[in-house]
């Protein structure tokens, strides 16, 4: 099953989250008859990162978001560990510095972007600003009303560069998040995790469905698509998110560049090196 084709936004659709099963398996019944295919697509996922990197034409930006516990940290170590970390780059985004602040929304966002041959995961994002801002009304409707069209013509440019922009919601449902929430709390390695704003935000669940509604609705573009991936099962979230993935970096027909210097010239000398060292031994 194509999961692009699946779970893409198409431009100027009206997204309901309710009416999109979270739970979703596709083809598979559990993680065990998955994980070969996982397998596969996070080696594949490898080998493309590495003819990006060798190429240097393009770049790669991965945004993650979703309600808290929805798993993007999860995604990050089960799908892009398998990436070099010469080149690419994690960002958590969490609230802005007062060095942050003294600049506009996106001026923290755009240095974060990917050079060329190289790929930026971002934990959390620009959508903030249309998120939780809209959500908790820390700017008027009219500040964060506006910047749909910002945010659009933004990822635009950096598209227009070469950088081919991916979006996912990891999708769950009120109940699994508090499944997760209690998993925390029973494993002690997870403690960390834990805030007193994981149950204040959920309060506001509702409030924050709409939010990435709009958001979703209003900035899934052909040059940064979003994609709703249901997300209730980790190993399936895994799986179609290696598989667009895969699926996009295949279908920019990347080349290694060609070699700067003769290789039969080379060739030639290192076998002579190698002889002359077998006559030294």
């Amino acid at each position: 099953m194509d999961y692009g084709n699946k779970f893409r936004v198409k431009p100027e659709s009206k997204v309901k989250l309710d009416e999109i099963d979270a739970g979703y398996k596709g083809e598979h019944e559990d993680k065990d008859s998955a994980q070969p295919e996982v397998d596969k697509y996070i080696q594949r996922l490898h080998d493309l990162q590495y003819l990006m990197y060798a190429e240097n034409q393009r770049s790669l930006l991965i945004v993650l978001q979703g309600m808290d516990a929805a798993g993007k940290d999860g995604t990050i170590s089960h799908v892009l560990a398998a990436m070099n970390p010469q080149g690419c780059r994690v960002y958590g985004f969490k609230a802005p510095s007062a060095e942050e602040l003294a600049h506009d929304y996106l001026w923290r966002i755009h240095q974060a972007a990917p050079r060329k041959g190289c790929v930026a995961v971002f934990n959390r994002s620009h959508y903030e600003d249309v998120l939780i801002v809209r959500v908790h009304k820390l700017v008027p409707k009219e500040v964060w009303g506006r910047r749909y069209d910002e945010i659009n013509a933004f990822e635009k440019e950096l598209s227009n560069e070469g950088t081919q922009i991916l979006k996912f919601y990891l999708h769950i449902d009120k109940e699994e998040q508090l499944a997760r929430f209690k998993q925390r709390l029973d494993e002690p390695r997870r403690h960390w995790k834990i805030s007193e704003s994981d149950y204040a935000e959920r309060e506001f669940w509702h409030e924050y469905q709409e939010a990435y509604e709009a958001a979703i609705s209003k900035c899934s573009t052909t040059y940064a698509p979003w994609y709703i991936i249901p997300s209730n099962h980790k190993w399936f979230r895994n799986l179609a998110i290696s598989q667009i993935l895969v699926n996009t970096l295949e279908s920019l027909n990347m080349k290694f560049p060609a070699p700067t210097v003769n290789i039969d010239e080379i060739t030639r000398k290192y076998h002579a090196a190698l002889k002359d060292e077998k006559k030294e031994n």
